[in-house]
């Protein structure tokens, strides 16, 4: 029999994990494996800078209307602090119905095909997990949103980065969607307009890529969270509106970026009933429903909150041909982007990579954006430029950006 001085005496000589503080061999290897955010490791260095003009954070600067916070105020005098129905309030799901109808021409069963979530990233979620098995690969296209792939990963699924070209726009292309197929391949994930290039495609762009899709049977999860902010000739094209894909689609969009409401984590996801189905089961026993309050604010900002919207697109459409226009000035190659609030600009002229650049135009430039490569393939020799900030803010980033590189390709001549 082992005496309890015995067991003290080990526990002296053999410190557990615990005693040295080391909780690792409990973590799940899944999620121990994944990188920290590369945007919120880089901008950690600029919380401890001064006089910092910062192109980072995807957030609008505009604040939330007022009659949608109002509305959120009204409902909390009234006692609305009750769940809602899993799916969300009724009335916000017909809301949602008709508006992606009216503006986007995809159709939706309010009461099948319309799920409220906590935040677009809910909903990616949900998807992924409804969808994958141990193993199954998710197609995604890069430079992309860095949550991805790591979601992917946490679901048991494998991500296969698809690199897009600035020659193409970073469009997806057909051809290059092809050769990334294989037996395994299950998932497709589309982000147009896109977070960090700003790339855009059209109705006609979406024709070969669905071929591709219907003939693998893939089904794809389309994030159209920056549907509203496109400033081409043509509207924004869902790919659930493409021929024979609102079946094969799960559309995930929110409130965040149109409507400046990034805070309230507000989203939706809409798809075919039994897809819509699968994602309601785990919503429902993980965050039970969105908040109440902010399902009020949602359904105001449908409601009434269009012509507010319109007048932030056209100030972002401003701010963007502002910016393009000053990094072109500066030296760096930039393509035209037709979507969201960001430029993409190439630094490769500067013979310095996307990390360092980024981290002396910091430190030198006091000026922050995200270097290109923690967006995945293709990043690398890029910077992402957020516009979604005053004119006066952008014509003073334009100018210290034009020193900075002035700077370095005199350092290297």
């Amino acid at each position: 029999m082992i005496t309890n001085r015995e067991l003290n005496e080990n526990s002296t000589q053999q410190p557990s994990d615990s005693e040295h503080g080391s909780m690792e061999r409990y973590l799940s290897p899944l999620v121990r494996d994944i990188k920290p955010s590369g945007i919120r490791k880089f901008f950690d260095l600029v919380s401890a800078s001064k006089d910092i003009i910062t192109l980072g954070v995807g957030e609008p600067d505009f604040v939330t209307p007022w009659h949608v916070r109002e509305a959120c105020v009204y409902s909390l005098e009234r006692g609305y602090t009750r769940y809602t129905s899993n799916a969300g309030m009724p009335e916000l799901r017909e809301a949602i119905s008709s508006y992606l109808k009216g503006s986007f021409g995809t159709a939706y069963d309010p009461e099948k095909e319309v799920l409220v979530t906590v935040g677009g990233s809910e909903a990616i979620d949900l998807a992924l997990r409804a969808l994958i098995r141990p193993g199954d690969e998710v197609l995604v296209p890069e430079p992309c949103y860095i949550s991805y792939s790591p979601i992917t990963s946490i679901g048991g699924g494998v991500p296969i980065g698809i690199e897009t070209f600035a020659k193409d726009n970073f469009k997806l292309t057909a051809e290059a969607l092809e050769n990334s197929i294989t037996p395994k391949s299950k998932v497709l994930i589309l982000c147009y307009p896109s977070n960090p290039t700003g790339a855009t495609m059209t109705a006609e762009d979406w024709i070969p890529i669905a071929k591709v899709v219907e003939k693998h049977d893939l089904i794809v999860i389309s994030d159209e969270i920056y549907a509203e902010l496109s400033y081409g000739q043509s509207k924004h094209a869902s790919f659930a509106a493409a021929p024979g894909m609102k079946d094969r689609t799960i559309l995930v969009s929110g409130f965040s970026k149109a409507f400046a409401m990034t805070g309230w984590r507000m989203g939706y996801a809409c798809g075919h009933p039994e897809l819509i189905s699968a994602m309601l089961k785990i919503h429902q026993y993980t965050v039970m429903c969105a908040p109440v309050m902010g399902q009020v604010a949602a359904l105001e900002a449908l409601t009434n909150g269009l012509g507010e919207k319109d007048k932030m697109v056209e100030s972002y459409n401003r701010r963007r041909r502002l910016v393009v226009q000053g990094l072109r000035d500066a030296g760096l190659e930039c393509h035209e982007p037709e979507g969201a609030f960001y430029a993409f600009p190439s630094i490769q002229s500067t013979g310095l990579t996307s990390e360092i650049f980024a981290q002396r135009l910091l430190a030198e430039g006091k000026v922050a954006a995200v270097p290109g490569d923690v967006f995945g393939l293709g990043g690398e020799g890029f910077l992402r430029c957020s516009y979604a900030t005053s004119v006066a803010q952008l014509n003073e980033a334009m100018d210290r950006i034009g020193q900075f590189v002035y700077k370095v390709k005199r350092e290297g001549a």
